[in-house]
């Protein structure tokens, strides 16, 4: 920071001029991609890249800025590529703006929340070349480039580093998953599987809405995707009795059992009836274990092999019921709940490691990100003119 603002006091004592985009940049149509042959060069839509071809439209740094969906998905691409009608690209003038710079500033403006159409959200080249862009010290093209480079540099290695933890959350979640199918696979003989409702209930119990709040309710929509917990609920009943959670039930989202749904409850609370609340009712099972073996793939993947429709599939809880659980070492309690509880403290490292947002690598993850989107803004949050600000 200290040395951008040494280079603009030195070099740009009136500041910024912001310049119209259609003044710096070229926006491009993307053509269609179906008589493309395969090979190596991305070809982008909308979402990102849908295919590789052999031959590429444009082979500069560009800025791709869909047209069409999701509007505030932007891409930066160095190497050469082809766009698909749904997203534009950008020739970019680099003697005025470096691509990167572009690329980040655009990221700040809100491009997601300009949709110029009434149904699917769409951008047009009229509304985007009259965007407004910083470009500082614009009498001195050198000393404009190098204080956009600096910027760049510092955001760069923001990424990097988010980059950097986001790829060792994938290589501990790989890891996760080799020792959590490693500890849940038993040899015959050393293991008794029991169905689900040998070992479970579904809860009967009822409180009321006024014992609820936004932290203790819980609706499908509050539970995260991939096992990573709940969040506080947006909104909660204003009326009746709703099904009771306890301390050590276990939560399942029970609409789309592909998203993976599941909490392991530390408190009392309601929920409704898109969740199931899984009651541990042996006490020769460790409720912690039994959320362990529920929060395993194999138990989501059967769950969807026996869900009821097509658009949005509801988990069938007669057949979860059913699901047989490993109980290791079951003919002698005691050393069955002490292999329980070594398995479980295994796992619950790799899973706070992995999943929890309170901590580990999706928290460091978040924290990460917010810094850069707070320095990203900063950095590029330079005064407006003092007749564009009045006008």
């Amino acid at each position: 920071m200290s040395s951008i603002e040494d280079l603009i006091a030195e070099y740009c004592p009136n500041g910024v001029e912001f310049k119209r985009l259609g003044d710096i940049v070229r926006i491009r149509n993307g053509k269609d991609h179906k008589s493309l042959g395969d090979g190596e060069f991305p070809v982008y839509g909308s979402g990102g890249i849908m295919r590789y071809a052999d031959t590429f439209a444009y082979n500069k740094p560009s800025v791709l800025i869909p047209r069409k969906g999701t509007l505030g998905n932007l891409f930066f691409v160095d190497v050469p590529f082809w766009t698909v009608d749904t997203i534009f690209y950008t020739e970019i003038d680099e003697t005025q703006v470096l691509p990167k710079y572009l690329y980040y500033f655009l990221t700040t403006v809100g491009l997601g929340e300009m949709n110029q159409a009434g149904g699917v959200p769409s951008q047009t080249q009229s509304v985007l070349n009259e965007l407004r862009i910083p470009i500082p010290c614009p009498d001195s093209p050198k000393r404009s480039l190098e204080i956009q480079a600096e910027i760049v540099r510092i955001l760069d290695a923001f990424c990097a580093l988010t980059a950097e933890l986001t790829a060792e959350l994938y290589l501990r979640k790989k890891q996760y998953n080799h020792y959590r199918n490693q500890l849940l696979s038993f040899e015959e003989g050393d293991v008794e599987w029991k169905p689900l409702c040998k070992l479970t209930e579904y809860s009967q119990a009822r409180i009321s809405y006024t014992e609820l709040d936004s932290s203790n309710y819980v609706g499908v929509e509050s539970l995260l995707q991939n096992r990573a917990g709940k969040t506080d609920s947006i909104r909660t009943p204003e009326s009746g009795n709703l099904t009771q959670y306890v301390a050590n039930d276990i939560l399942i989202g029970n609409i789309r059992p592909y998203l993976k749904k599941i909490w392991y409850a530390d408190r009392t609370g309601g929920t409704n009836g898109d969740v199931l609340v899984i009651h541990p009712t042996d006490a020769a099972v460790n409720p912690r274990y039994l959320y362990q073996v529920l929060a395993d793939d194999k138990f989501f993947e059967y769950n969807m092999q026996h869900a009821k429709g097509a658009k949005m599939p509801r988990g069938n809880k007669q057949k979860i019921m059913e699901y047989l659980v490993p109980i290791p070492l079951a003919n002698d309690t005691e050393k069955s709940l002490a292999e329980q509880a070594r398995i479980v403290t295994i796992l619950d490292k790799f899973d706070a490691l992995t999943s929890s947002i309170t901590q580990g690598l999706p928290r460091e993850i978040e924290l990460r990100q917010k810094q850069y989107e707070y320095y990203r803004d900063l950095l590029l949050s330079f005064p407006k003119p003092d007749a564009e600000v009045a006008a």
